[in-house]
């Protein structure tokens, strides 16, 4: 199961909060919110907090990095699992 939430803030700042497991059709789903953001301005994407996922699969960790490919996204991780996504997702 998965959850995603957006929050912008009064600055402008958007961040896509994802929790849970990021596989299958969870992570068909996070496209589906990601392609949501994008405008003809460009990607409205900022922050994605990743703190409260426990899985990626291998398309999710791709998905992630295509995210802070065309964003350079800020992406908050604060366990040595959702670290390494981070870190592979950066690299």
């Amino acid at each position: 199961m998965i959850r995603i939430s957006k929050h912008e803030n009064g600055s402008g700042v958007l961040t896509l909060k994802v929790e849970g497991k990021v596989t299958g059709a969870w992570t068909a789903e996070l496209q589906r919110v990601w392609a949501s953001l994008h405008t003809p301005r460009g990607p409205r994407v900022v922050c994605i907090d990743i703190c409260g996922v426990t899985y990626l699969d291998d398309r999710g960790q791709q998905l992630l990095k295509e995210i802070f490919r065309a964003t350079g996204a800020t992406i908050l991780a604060d366990s040595p699992l959702t670290k390494q996504f981070a870190d592979e997702a950066t690299a």
